[in-house]
């Protein structure tokens, strides 16, 4: 991703926004931008989902297809996720390879859902030590108007709790439902820019935010993952506040997610 220069007018005025308590949406400081997810959108996927969070638009497909495990983990299933910046989603993506932004993207979503042990890995041997189910995540930017980190996440998420094993494929039985075992963490992420702490992040307060704060919450609300970016700092007040926030909106999301994937 290139870097883009925000110009200084634009940056004073969503300063003196900040400063008379509003933001450059008309949004609360704690309010996420309207929330559509859609599953089942590429047919010929083991599972998609569509999501918008505003005008930010992220297209995940899930694929299954028989590997090899890893050798320190023989009787488990892989899981692999990658995530493409194409330049139609914005001006400051370029074509080639994935950069750094890219990769941290795959990296954060992936570990959301490795490290809470959403997928029963256990469950997609198929021979220990010899063939298990290899489970690729592909994310796709299609429309980037802030916040990639939540709207791939969501993707993810509700692609996965979807998709089915493609036993026939194979000529092993029929499909079935890729196993879960836990329900899914849902991420909220915060910046800081001019004094305030502001979810949901549109393009404008990424370009100008200090300091980035993701924060999962499980279904009881505790704690699953925290992300720290950008140089600026939080205080333990800020912190505290957006821990609440993210428990409060964290559910919201989550009963929408359920909602959509029949939950």
């Amino acid at each position: 991703m290139s870097e883009l220069v925000v110009s200084e007018i634009k940056r004073k005025y969503l300063h003196k926004l900040a400063q008379a308590n509003k933001r450059i949406d008309g949004r609360a400081f704690d309010e996420y931008r309207p929330l559509k997810i859609q599953t089942n959108f590429v047919k010929k996927a083991e599972g998609s989902a569509r999501v918008e969070l505003g005008n930010t638009k992220v297209l995940v497909g899930v694929k299954l297809e028989m590997g090899e495990p890893y050798p320190d983990s023989p009787e488990s299933g892989v899981l692999t996720t990658n995530a493409e910046l194409i330049p139609l989603a914005s001006p400051e993506f370029e074509a080639g390879p994935p950069d750094e932004n890219a990769i941290e993207l795959a990296r954060v979503v992936d570990r959301g859902i490795r490290e809470t042990e959403v997928i029963d890995l256990e469950k997609l041997c198929i021979e220990p030590g010899e063939k298990v189910w290899v489970v690729f995540v592909d994310i796709h930017i299609l429309d980037y108007d802030g916040n990639l980190f939540d709207a791939s996440s969501l993707a993810a998420l509700a692609a996965l709790l979807t998709a089915k094993i493609p036993n026939e494929r194979f000529d092993l039985g029929e499909d079935e439902p890729l196993p879960i075992k836990n329900d899914p963490p849902i991420s909220c992420t915060f910046v800081k820019y001019g004094g305030v702490v502001a979810v949901d992040p549109c393009w404008e307060e990424e370009m100008i935010a200090e300091a980035r704060l993701t924060v999962a919450t499980d279904k009881n609300g505790d704690i699953r993952a925290m992300q720290k970016g950008l140089p600026g700092s939080f205080t333990i007040d800020e912190v505290r506040k957006i821990i609440k926030s993210a428990r409060d909106n964290g559910a919201r999301i989550r009963k929408v997610l359920e909602k959509t994937v029949g939950r």
